[in-house]
């Protein structure tokens, strides 16, 4: 099992450093689990946490910011350890080409990149929650034939999961069908904050266990049902935006690779369809476009044969990619 760069320090560290064990389960509790999660956040949400005093929270954040180095460092120690990035294989060669780049990584084809954000947006039946499917096995996969050697978390809000596509793809790789499954945590999303809570349980879990993945499709299906008009626009992106900030903490605290998928908007007004040859766009707004590292743009292609299109990225260039959905998971396009 491969371990990280940097071991993760669970918040019981802080008892050596004069913490009461008691004010150590109030931050478990509220879904402080690592010393990172503590130093990542700000005061304002630390004083939030009941039972807990200005005085405890200061001396807590004292200790977390030193086992935490939050200063600067050099680029060329970024660059380093940005070689060092492990990545997970789509499974497709042409796909994870695209998603290379040209930056040097440990995979020279690259693919999903771990620690960051990876949204996936379209429109239904473009792949996105096959390509799911696919990086739930290929995640388990060792780090020399494109995975990342540990579990994957799934949160599912639309009841699209299914364990026989699974059992596919782990055949397709040479992967125990049982151990594939195990090795995948599953929990369906029923409302908005069932889905916030499911992520303080991540942390739980993560921080006992290695994953190298976390899954939610879709990201915004539920806060479309649950806000609706103009009215509740503001709340709902106020709650989804909080939602994507702790995804982004695990992200940084863990070192998993976050993939979320997202649905289409069709825009109606009438003006705008006349300068704009697609009018769909992804749906969640400036919030979902600034929370994602990288985003994909997929479009139904000829036959089994899907696009996808490099839409955001702070490093790679704008392109397409042609891949195929099979019964075995996400492969190069077919002729």
């Amino acid at each position: 099992m491969i371990e990280s760069d940097t071991a993760i320090l669970s918040t019981a560290k802080l008892e050596s450093h004069g913490v009461p064990v008691s004010d150590i389960n109030k931050l478990q509790a509220a879904g402080y689990y690592t010393i990172e999660s503590i130093a990542y956040s700000s005061k304002k949400a630390l004083i939030t946490i009941k039972g807990l005093s200005e005085s405890k929270i200061d001396k807590i954040m004292k200790e977390a910011s030193l086992l935490v180095d939050l200063g600067f460092t050099t680029a060329m120690e970024v660059y380093q350890r940005r070689s060092e990035m492990i990545c997970i294989t789509t499974g497709s060669k042409d796909w994870d080409r695209a998603l290379g780049g040209n930056h040097n990584t440990l995979h020279h084809n690259c693919g999903i990149e771990t620690g960051s954000i990876t949204e996936v947006f379209g429109e239904f039946r473009t792949g996105k929650s096959q390509l799911c499917h696919t990086l739930a096995v290929t995640c388990q996969l060792s780090v020399d034939i494109g995975g990342a050697e540990g579990k994957c978390l799934y949160i599912d809000t639309e009841g699209t999961f299914r364990p026989s596509r699974v059992l596919s793809v782990a055949t397709r790789f040479g992967l125990d069908s049982e151990t594939s499954l195990n090795n995948i945590a599953y929990a369906r999303a029923y409302n908005s904050e069932h889905q916030s809570d499911l992520l303080m349980k991540a942390s739980a879990m993560m921080s006992e266990s290695r994953f190298s993945l976390l899954i939610v499709d879709s990201a915004i299906s539920l806060y479309r049902t649950e806000y609706c008009g103009r009215g509740e626009l503001s709340a709902r992106q106020m709650h989804l935006g909080r939602f994507l900030r702790n995804l982004q903490r695990i992200a940084d605290e863990f070192g998993v690779a976050v993939v979320i998928t997202n649905q289409m908007l069709a825009t109606v007004d009438g003006g705008a369809s006349l300068f704009n040859m697609d009018p769909k766009k992804p749906t969640g707004g400036n919030i979902m476009a600034h929370a994602s590292c990288t985003r994909l743009y997929l479009r139904k292609g000829r036959g089994d044969n899907r696009v996808c299109k490099i839409y955001d990225s702070p490093s790679l260039p704008e392109s397409e990619v042609m891949f195929s959905i099979q019964e075995d998971g996400i492969t190069d396009a077919t002729d």
